[in-house]
Parts: C-alpha cells; sequence; structure tokens
C-alpha cells in the first residue's frame, strides 16, 4: 500500500466523551464480561488498523497480576502534534474525545476495522487509569489519565529508534461487574483477528498465574489457515482448501473453502475484519457463485444429466466450510445487531471472484471436483427424503403451526414479543413447571430424555425425533432454508434443564440443535437459560437460595455462629414445589436468565465441533483443560 500522510490534522471530531460514564451500555454492549473484554478489542483494533495500513507487524497483548491490560504494537504512533481545531495533541484529542481519529475521512487510513468506531476514547473514559506511551519522531512520549481526565499532560520521556503505540488501562470497577478477564476468550479472539490479517503476528500473555502463560498467534496462511482450522476435527473430502484472492477499486477480496463428511454448513463471513453474523452483500455474492459453478461444472461433465434438477444452494454448502473476508473503505453497515454488510457493490465483486476461481479450480482439479459434486448429490437425495418425511408429518398434523404438540402448555397471549416458552427436561419437572407458571404469558413444553445430536446426524434423522418435531411446531419458525423469525410464537424461549451433569447435556444438544438449524432465533437474542439455584438454606422459619457454592459460603458465613440450619442440595427441578420454582426461576421480578449470544464465531463453532462432533479426542482434551474449573460434578 502507498504511504499516506497521518498527522494531527488527519485527527477530525465527532462528538464529545460525556455521555459514556453515564450511559456505558449504548458504547459496549455491557457491563458485563462482554463489555470488559469489549475494552480489548477496541484498543487491539487501532492496532490492526495499523497493520492493514501496512505499518504494524506485532501487536502484544499482556493480562497484568492486578487485571491491567497492556496493548503494544510497531505502528507508525499515535500523532503527537497539535490538532488544529483543539490546540490539543493528537494523542490526547484521541484518547479523550469520542469519535475521534483518523478513519473519519481523514488520508490516515485506507481502510480500518471497528465496527462502531468508538476507539480508544470510550476505554480511556470507563478505566479508573489509563496510561499511553507513544514512539515517534525519535522520542518516547508519555501521557495518563483518571476516568477519561488527563492528569498528566502528553510529554517526552525518552529517545526510541522505532515507532509505535503502548496503552495500558484498568477497567474501572466502579462501573463493570467484574474486572476478571478471561484468558479463553480473549485468546479466541486474537486467534480470529489473527487468521483475518495473514502474517500479522498478535502475542498473548497472562501474568496472573506463577508461571506467565504465553500463546503467540500468526498466520502465513491467513484465512486458507482458518478453513484448516475450522476443519481439524472433521474428515475433509479434499486435502487442501481452495484458496483465491482479489484486489480491485472496491476492495479487497478473500476466500478460502473446503468440504467436509459431515453435514453441517459453517460459512464464516467479516467485512473489515467485523465478522458480519447476519450475512449481507458479499455473503449473497458467494452463495450464488458457488451455486451457478457447482452446477454448471456438473452438468458438462455429466453427472447432473439433463432431466436431473439443479442442486439447491442448501445441498452444495452441506459440509462446506468457508470464510470470506473483504476490505473495503467505506463499509455500510445494516440490520438488527448492524452487523450485515449493506455495500451493493460487494455482491458482483465478490460472485465475480469465486465464479472466475472455482471453476478453474474445478477444471485443474477433476478429482476432487467430482468428490464435491458427489457430496452434494448426496446431500439433494437425503434433502428430498427428508422433505417427504415432512410433508408426511405435515399431512399428520405434527408440523402445522395451527396443530401444536399435545404435551405443550401453552399461554393465553397471543403477542409473541410479551410471550415466553420454557423447554423444560422430563415430565416431572414439566408438571411442576406447569403449575407454576404465569399461564397469561409463559407456555411450557416438556421434553423427554435426551433429544438427537444433530452434530452427528442429518436434517432427515432429525426431523424424525419426536422431541425435535415438538420444538419446531411449537416455536412455529420452521428450519433450515424455510426458517422466518417473523412466524416465532415466542420471544423467550428458556431452556431449564437440572443442575447437574444430565441437565448440561440436555441443555448442551437443544443448543446444538439450536445453533445448526435455527441460529436465527441465537442472533436475535430469543434464546436464554434459566438459572435454578443449587441449594437451599433453612433457618428459624427463614429460607434463602444459593444458586453457587460460593453464593452459599456467603450465606453460610452472615448466619451467627448458633444458628441451626438446614440445607437442601437442589438435584433436580422436579425435587422443588411449584412455589419454589416460580420464586427461584420463574419469576420475572426474581429470577435470573442467561442470554445466549455469539459475540465469537470461531469460538462457538470450536466448541459445538469439539462437545458434540464425531471425535473423541477434542473432548477430552477440553475436559483436560477445563477440570479445575467445573462447577459441579455428580458421582
Amino acid at each position: 500500500m502507498p504511504e499516506s500522510s497521518y498527522s494531527g490534522k488527519d485527527i477530525q471530531v465527532l462528538e464529545g466523551l460525556e455521555a459514556v460514564r453515564k450511559r456505558p451500555g449504548m458504547y459496549i454492549g455491557s457491563t458485563g464480561p462482554k463489555g470488559l473484554h469489549h475494552l480489548v478489542y477496541e484498543i487491539v483494533d487501532n492496532s490492526v488498523d495499523e497493520a492493514l495500513a501496512g505499518h504494524c507487524t506485532t501487536i502484544d497483548i499482556v493480562i497484568h497480576p492486578d487485571n491491567a491490560i497492556s496493548v503494544t504494537d510497531n505502528g507508525r504512533g499515535i500523532p503527537v502534534d497539535n490538532v488544529p481545531k483543539y490546540r490539543k495533541s493528537g494523542v490526547e484529542v484521541a484518547l479523550s474525545i469520542l469519535h475521534a481519529g483518523g478513519k473519519f475521512g481523514g488520508s490516515g487510513y485506507k481502510v480500518s476495522g471497528g465496527l462502531h468506531g468508538v476507539g480508544v476514547s470510550v476505554v480511556n473514559a470507563l478505566s479508573k487509569r489509563l496510561e499511553v506511551e507513544v514512539k515517534r519522531d525519535g522520542q518516547v512520549w508519555a501521557m495518563a489519565f483518571e476516568r477519561g481526565k488527563a492528569i498528566k499532560p502528553l510529554k517526552p520521556v525518552g529517545k526510541s529508534k522505532t515507532n509505535g503505540t503502548k496503552i495500558t488501562f484498568w477497567a474501572d470497577d466502579e462501573i463493570f461487574e467484574t474486572t476478571e478477564y478471561s484468558w479463553d476468550t480473549i485468546a479466541s479472539h486474537m486467534r480470529e483477528t489473527a487468521f483475518l490479517n495473514k502474517n500479522l503476528k498478535i502475542v498473548l500473555t497472562d501474568e496472573r498465574e506463577l508461571e506467565p502463560r504465553r500463546e503467540e498467534f500468526r498466520y502465513a496462511g491467513g484465512i486458507l489457515d482458518f478453513v484448516k482450522y475450522l476443519n481439524d476435527k472433521k474428515e475433509s473430502i479434499h486435502a487442501r482448501p481452495i484458496y483465491f484472492e482479489a484486489e480491485g477499486p472496491e476492495g479487497v477480496v478473500e476466500v478460502a473453502l473446503q468440504w467436509n463428511t459431515g453435514y453441517t454448513e459453517t460459512v464464516l463471513a467479516f467485512a473489515n475484519n467485523i465478522n458480519t453474523h447476519e450475512g449481507g452483500t458479499h455473503l449473497e455474492g458467494f452463495k450464488n457463485a458457488l451455486t451457478r459453478t457447482i452446477n454448471d461444472y456438473a452438468r458438462r461433465q455429466g453427472i447432473l444429466k439433463e432431466k436431473d434438477d439443479n442442486l439447491s444452494g442448501e445441498d452444495i454448502r452441506e459440509g462446506l466450510t468457508a470464510v470470506i473476508s473483504v476490505k473495503l473503505r467505506n463499509p455500510q453497515f445494516e440490520g438488527q445487531t448492524k452487523t450485515k454488510l449493506g455495500n451493493t457493490e460487494m455482491r458482483s465483486v465478490v460472485q465475480s471472484v469465486v465464479t472466475t476461481g472455482l471453476a478453474e479450480y474445478l477444471e485443474e482439479h477433476p478429482k476432487p471436483a467430482r468428490s464435491i459434486v458427489l457430496k452434494s448429490t448426496q446431500a439433494a437425495k437425503a434433502r428430498a427424503a427428508a422433505r417427504k418425511a415432512r410433508e408426511l408429518t405435515r399431512r399428520k398434523g405434527l408440523l402445522e403451526s395451527s396443530t401444536l404438540p399435545g404435551k405443550l402448555a401453552d399461554c393465553s397471549i397471543r403477542e409473541a414479543a410479551l410471550t415466553e416458552i420454557y423447554l423444560v427436561e422430563g415430565d416431572s419437572a414439566g408438571g411442576s413447571a406447569k403449575q407454576a407458571r404465569d399461564r397469561s404469558f409463559q407456555a411450557i413444553l416438556p421434553l423427554r430424555g435426551k433429544i438427537l445430536n444433530v452434530e452427528k446426524a442429518g436434517i432427515n434423522r432429525a426431523l424424525s425425533s419426536i422431541e425435535i418435531q415438538a420444538m419446531i411446531t411449537a416455536l412455529g419458525t420452521s428450519i433450515q432454508e424455510e426458517f422466518d423469525l417473523q412466524q416465532a410464537r415466542y420471544h423467550k424461549i428458556i431452556i431449564m434443564t437440572d443442575a447437574d451433569v444430565d441437565g448440561a447435556h440436555i441443555r448442551c444438544l437443544i443448543l446444538t440443535f439450536f445453533y445448526r438449524y435455527m441460529r436465527e432465533l441465537i442472533d436475535a437474542g430469543y434464546v436464554y437459560i434459566a438459572q435454578p439455584p443449587l441449594y437451599k438454606i433453612t433457618y428459624g422459619k427463614k429460607h434463602e437460595y444459593a444458586y453457587t457454592d460460593k453464593q452459599l459460603q456467603q450465606v453460610l458465613a452472615r448466619l451467627p455462629e448458633t444458628t441451626k440450619y438446614s440445607l437442601q442440595r437442589y438435584k433436580g427441578l422436579g425435587e422443588m414445589n411449584p412455589e419454589q420454582l416460580w420464586e427461584t426461576t420463574m419469576d420475572p421480578e426474581r429470577r435470573t436468565l442467561l442470554q445466549v449470544t455469539l459475540d465469537d464465531a470461531l469460538a462457538a463453532e470450536e466448541a459445538f465441533v469439539d462437545l458434540m462432533g464425531d471425535q473423541v479426542e477434542p473432548r477430552k482434551l477440553f475436559i483436560q483443560r477445563h477440570a479445575k474449573s467445573v462447577r459441579f460434578l455428580d458421582v
């Protein structure tokens, strides 16, 4: 990329910083763990932008023992000269005024990541302390802030032959529910970032352990390595992923894809390093080109005869793992969560790149090409069988939304936005839940036993499961290509299982089904997990509930030593009477619900493949890695 100017005049200001501390959720989503980790990503995004501009090769992230975070890069360094309009240094403006940076029309960046551009200023506002060190123009400059306000002016503190920026911040414990960072969460995000930026080295170090933990992420193959990583625990149809890229006036397009013998489709689309969960024009272009190119090849080779129907996009994408990454100057994001790319030009650009690249690959690699087409034709036959099964069950009234499952205890309100359904493990707990609920807005669907693991089964087997049929019918949205979020009968779908190992397994099976066949429900924020208590502590005529072992110890510590108490450990929802179930788990005023989200596409995909896939080894490694943090274990 050509050298571009980057100085104080490139720093432009859109608005002030006053509201950030008052309404942090507007800027980082939440003040829970998700928002806390978002602070790290905002700082890293600035360093990645330097890499995209061709000026940064290494980013170092350190989690310090006191949960401070340091992010150091070898980019150009934040400008230290004055921003003409504000008569303040570029460093102070970038760190203390919202939406200030070189990305808003200046010539400092050709392409930049970061979805909302809130950047370092919001991190500064939400940190009890932030220190910045800039190496630039032969000197080292330093400055410090407290809760967004400068306490030490920018001053030269030494000499340097290199350039770069180091930011260290301490998240404000007056704002955040926790300031404890998760290694796994940060590592997964950094791994994904490294995959999307070929040859960028990201080093993550955790100094909170006696022996500091360190991991380096750097991928010479970029998204080609990403696809290999995603398919590592699956049996691939062709040994090496297919990869092609192109650059033009609209931006850069990269595509990597590889088929495996499984039944699930994993297609991840990114725009400027942002995971576009809701798809967009780049994904549409990819799907159109893929379907047309595979069908054209199949007909030319005589695999599809004149009398045969074309293969559908769903047939072709069965068992496909693909990553589409586009980088463009002015991305337009749309959709419910602002993660849908709207730039119309990217549809034709990606379509052209995929059509040309895939057609050449199929012609030059006849053996894997034939395997890919045969995989798609087998999927078409299985889908036809599933369609017949679906039509048969419809005729029997099992999948018609007008004929609800007999065991569903529905609610009286019909406005979906006001209603919720509990998916409850077992008839016993289902009976208690039916008695406990508020019939006006709470529906109950008892599920018998463990549902089918759809990670290991095709759609035809999934549709033959009575429990899966019941869920599809009760929710009203249908599945896969027929899925329609507007038809959802409830806007809260709450998985309520026992607080034991079997309950956790059933929860995983239900989540796997939603992730693979009704993912839009998760993207829309409709899926929740109930949090029943683990313990009931009774003393005198009073009682309290504890939801964790730590909470139990806190309750017991509050009781005077002479107090006699009894302790009940709930192993199943059926052990609670309806009043207790309402009081602890179903009353909107008192219950705790966990919302299921997919913030990190890579982490979600890994988790489902590791825990629910065919391979045993990933499960063993997962158990070994997380054994120390297990919450309960029934033996």
